[in-house]
């Protein structure tokens, strides 16, 4: 028996879409990491990024579950001795919409060159609008 190893040729990448107005942060990351890396597939291979595009919209409206709306703090270091940074949930998301939800998607995928390029293949915008519908992506509920 032997094993099968998926070949560039064989990678069909297809586009989804997701709204998360009024969904949950993790659950969404875990899934769009999960889509990104491609282990939805049946042919998936830990080292070969075969995993699809996703298109996320409406990320300023994503929730937090219990008090972590106010809780939840992003820390930034510069390197530098007592160079840390603190910038609160509700702070980040006035200045950027994405972050959170770029920066937990992020967190889940594997930490070397083939995660850095998955997600390449991540698309976040803040509103409802975005400029890929000639790739007509198809609509995945979570």
């Amino acid at each position: 028996m032997k094993t099968y190893t998926a070949k560039k040729d064989d990678i069909k990448k297809d586009w989804y879409l997701i709204d998360a107005e009024n969904r949950v942060l993790g659950r969404i990351a875990s899934r769009v990491a999960s889509v990104l890396r491609g282990k939805h597939k049946p042919n998936f291979t830990p080292y070969v990024d075969m995993g699809d595009n996703v298109i996320i919209i409406n990320s300023d409206k994503v929730r937090l579950t219990g008090g972590k709306s106010l809780k939840k703090n992003y820390y930034h270091h510069s390197g530098y001795p007592g160079g840390i940074s603190q910038t609160s949930y509700l702070e980040m998301m006035k200045k950027d919409p994405t972050f959170a939800l770029k920066n937990a998607i992020k967190g889940m995928l594997p930490k070397n060159r083939l995660g850095r390029r998955q997600l390449l293949h991540l698309k976040i915008y803040a509103g409802d609008k975005h400029p890929h519908e000639a790739q007509k992506p198809v609509k995945l509920e979570i």
